[in-house]
């Protein structure tokens, strides 16, 4: 079967490394300083994910005509959905040893995204970065170590693999044509985070 070329690219950061226990130890300390100010740091993710990349406002109708930076800032939509997201990441953190736990709750914000939402699987990616991003900056010295950026690459790598597992799923009762989505779709290149 040939591939096209953006199906390995896809394929190479779906695959997900085994976290030691370790690296999930470091995940929930890091990750307890940051769930301290849960909805500032939410908002900042999603006001630079929005500004670096305006076409994923595509999929929010209350902000997604919102330019100004400040105007996402004093979003109340914004800020519940930053809580969201935030609430999900500590959601996997919080049962980081509980594998089927982990699974199983991506599993559900992959399927409402791919089904109910209709959101390209590539903006989880592309999310997942920005929020390594932020937490760099705002927590330097918590992510400075070595040890902490490999853990955390790991966790970006469990996230986007179970999420966009649910791209790849054909609804029930689909028939494979009527609309399951599938990551080999595509179009665009994946952006490098």
């Amino acid at each position: 079967m040939e591939k096209v070329q953006g199906e390995m690219e896809i394929e190479r950061w779906e695959r997900s490394e085994e976290m030691s226990d370790a690296e999930k130890k470091v995940i929930q300390e890091t990750w307890s300083r940051v769930y301290a100010n849960c909805e500032d740091v939410g908002v900042s993710v999603l006001i630079r994910f929005f500004v670096n990349f305006p076409s994923a406002k595509q999929y929010f109708s209350q902000f997604k005509h919102m330019e100004d930076p400040l105007e996402m800032e004093r979003s109340p939509q914004l800020r519940k959905h930053g809580m969201r997201v935030m609430g999900a990441i500590n959601s996997v953190v919080e049962n980081i040893y509980d594998s089927e736990k982990v699974s199983s709750v991506l599993a559900l914000v992959g399927k409402a995204h791919a089904v109910k939402h209709k959101v390209e699987p590539f903006y989880f990616k592309i999310l997942i970065g920005v929020i390594l991003e932020v937490l760099a900056e705002d927590y330097a010295n918590e992510f400075t170590s070595p040890e902490v950026q490999r853990a955390w690459a790991k966790m970006k790598s469990l996230i986007c693999t179970h999420v966009t597992a649910a791209y790849k799923e054909e609804p029930p009762g689909d028939g494979g044509d009527g609309g399951g989505r599938s990551i080999s779709k595509v179009t665009e290149p994946l952006p490098q985070t």
